[in-house]
């Protein structure tokens, strides 16, 4: 008995004869399906594979007969956007009421469609800033920081503290007014009365040297020897920073040295331009900055003896808070009533400090405090003055 062979969408399916047969046997019990509305299909044809491995008969599958499906309702006619739409009721048909709400206008995929839409007030209440700037021809200096300060301070659009008073100090070495920079000359140091000089100008001097607490000694000598010496860079008097070089004479002032680009070494040794080694060398020093404490030797008791002998001056002379105004003297007959096996008391001395006040914890007020003599004694005078309040005079015939 042959096999049989149903395709169906490119499946191949056999069936046996006994498998015909053992349907046929069943055709009784099991209904048979409904016959389709299609006309009858042609014997069995025959079909020869193109790969030649089979000859066999081809049958088609029975189709099914499709269901009917009910008639479709008829589509609802929606009204235009904003408006409520009503269908009119037909018999045995639903009545139905529908709303819309406005849709956002729909964006293209077009690069034109996405441009924003233009301003509505455009040119009536806004207007784009340009600014230009034009440049002169040929040479321009721009202005300096003080020619921009004197315009802003014209035109009175800044606030600004009052000026600070110039520093009219001078350097005995370099002989420049006022502090230097920090990685520079430094700071001033007092010398002597009205005698100042810079920290490095006097570090950097030959003579000159620094103890562990910070004393630099010998800057007198560097001084009275720097009076004689001319700088090879600005030609003027007061070098003190030599060439260590054996036999080179070449001296100057140590922001003189630094402008001519001499080379400083961590030794305090100093070469000019034409002996320094060429490129770079790991002992030297380029940073000059001192943050240490440090100041110049001097021998007090003399320069006390100097502020007597002077008299009359136009410098102060300050320690602490304790500013001095006049010495005072001793005649011959009263040495032996104004002193004490610690201290004098000169007649005429005077003296004022700012010190707490007696009325207010947290205040500080300006004591003047002066000797006098009555009745062959001296006499101590503090003289309490404090804004706000009228002065206070205490006297007493000892100093406590």
């Amino acid at each position: 008995m042959k096999d049989i062979v149903f395709c169906s969408n490119n499946c191949f399916v056999l069936y046996s004869a006994a498998v015909q047969a053992k349907n046929s046997e069943n055709k009784e019990s099991v209904p048979s399906l409904p016959q389709s509305p299609m006309k009858e299909r042609p014997p069995k044809a025959f079909h020869q594979y193109s790969n030649n491995i089979s000859t066999l008969d081809v049958h088609c599958l029975p189709q099914l007969q499709e269901k009917v499906s009910p008639p479709s309702s008829p589509p609802i006619m929606f009204p235009p956007a904003f408006e409520a739409a009503k269908v009119e009721a037909k018999p045995d048909e639903l009545k139905v009421t529908v709303k819309l709400k406005p849709r956002l206008k729909a964006i293209h995929s077009s690069l034109e469609d996405c441009r924003p839409p233009s301003k509505k007030w455009k040119g009536m209440k806004w207007k784009k800033w340009s600014i230009q700037i034009v440049i002169p021809k040929g040479s321009f200096k721009p202005p300096c920081e003080e020619e921009i300060d004197e315009f802003l301070k014209k035109l009175g659009t800044t606030l600004k503290p009052d000026p600070v008073p110039k520093d009219y100090r001078k350097c005995c070495f370099c002989h420049e007014e006022g502090d230097g920079l920090t990685d520079g000359p430094a700071r001033l140091l007092n010398l002597d009365l009205d005698l100042w000089v810079h920290l490095n100008c006097a570090l950097w001097s030959t003579e000159v040297y620094e103890t562990q607490a910070g004393a630099l000694i010998n800057v007198e000598l560097a001084l009275r020897r720097g009076l004689q010496m001319k700088c090879m860079f600005c030609h003027k008097m007061g070098a003190t920073s030599g060439c260590h070089r054996l036999r080179c004479t070449n001296i100057y002032h140590f922001t003189c040295a630094i402008k001519a680009q001499c080379m400083f070494f961590k030794d305090k040794t100093m070469l000019c331009p034409m002996h320094k080694p060429k490129g770079t060398h790991e002992q030297e020093l380029s940073y000059f900055a001192v943050f240490r404490r440090v100041y110049v030797q001097r021998d007090e008791v003399r320069q006390i003896a100097s502020i007597v002998q002077r008299g009359e001056r136009d410098h102060t002379f300050r320690v602490g808070s304790l500013i001095f105004h006049a010495v005072g003297q001793l005649l011959p007959q009263q040495m032996q009533a104004f002193h004490s096996s610690k201290a004098l008391f000169p007649v005429g001395y005077e003296a004022s400090r700012l010190y707490w006040s007696m009325r207010y914890a947290n205040r500080r007020c300006r004591y003047l405090c002066s000797i006098e003599e009555k009745d062959g004694l001296p006499l101590f005078v503090i003289k309490v003055v404090e804004q706000g309040h009228e002065d206070l005079v205490l006297t007493d015939t000892t100093p406590k």
